[in-house]
């Protein structure tokens, strides 16, 4: 696919954890490609829970499933972060504009940020000095209707295409399964942990098996701005994430520490009469 001219259409790389030929991204990827020049580079099968792994065991491979005007759709055999990585630097000819990663069937609110293959994705698109946006679904149900998460993907898009995002900084967007969303909001990562997170089931030669699953249990304050608190209140909601995960209030703590430390330890000056 040829590019459109400088200043016509965007160029949109999209990637995804659930697959190629999952229902949110062939969403997101018709959606965007009415104003945009698209390339959809995701893996070839489900890759959820990879976080920001990349494959260093064996080679990854490619292929073209389809292609026609502004949307080319190749399929990757490797992880979310690997997608991105070989996509920008070996198949893409140019820069990409922006990232999007998703629309992921799932919410990744909270501490999910942390396990995303979608976010991984995300994370990975940052470290190429591309703005990139994680796009997610707050629905686990089979046949989720994701045309309003794509309308209010394609408003972030556009704010972030015209606005740009400050170096190291990502969005992690999570939109609730409802047809038409009050609005969108900036907020924060609502704390917590899974608990409960496994099923104990036996298979047919009678081993013990566990099965992931589990429930958030909220901690600390219950912001108004939290993601799940705005979720659950009907808005979209945008954690602006970093790249760089330093506590830096932290550090200058321990420095301050350490200098107080080691101003103890300096030996005792005295100044000794002359001998006679």
């Amino acid at each position: 696919m040829a590019l459109s001219e400088e200043g016509k259409r965007p160029f949109i790389l999209i990637t995804n954890d659930d697959g190629a030929d999952a229902a949110g991204i062939v969403c997101l990827a018709e959606y965007m490609s009415r104003t945009a020049d698209v390339v959809v580079f995701a893996p070839d099968g489900p890759r959820s829970g990879m976080s920001a792994a990349i494959t260093c065991d064996k080679p990854i491979t490619y292929r073209k499933l389809s292609e026609k005007e502004h949307l080319i759709v190749y399929s990757c055999s490797g992880t979310p972060a690997d997608c991105v990585k070989l996509a920008i630097d070996e198949i893409v000819s140019v820069k990409p504009d922006l990232l999007l990663s998703g629309i992921n069937h799932g919410g990744n609110q909270a501490l999910s940020v942390h396990y995303s293959g979608t976010i991984g994705a995300t994370f990975e698109g940052c470290v190429f000095g591309v703005p990139s946006i994680g796009v997610s679904l707050y629905e686990y149900e089979d046949g989720a209707d994701f045309s309003e998460a794509c309308r209010i993907a394609g408003i972030v898009a556009k704010f972030v295409l015209n606005e740009g995002l400050p170096q190291g900084t990502f969005f992690n967007l999570n939109i609730p399964n409802i047809k038409k969303v009050k609005g969108i909001r900036f907020g924060r990562q609502t704390g917590g942990k899974w608990v409960h997170e496994f099923d104990q089931e036996t298979d047919a030669k009678g081993n013990v098996e566990y099965w992931l699953t589990g429930d958030y249990q909220v901690s600390g304050e219950d912001l108004p701005d939290n993601d799940l608190t705005l979720l659950d209140g009907g808005y979209a909601a945008i954690v602006p994430c970093k790249v760089d995960v330093t506590d830096y209030h932290y550090l200058k703590t321990l420095q301050a520490q350490l200098k107080q430390e080691t101003e103890n330890l300096k030996p005792e000056t005295s100044n000794p009469k002359p001998q006679t």
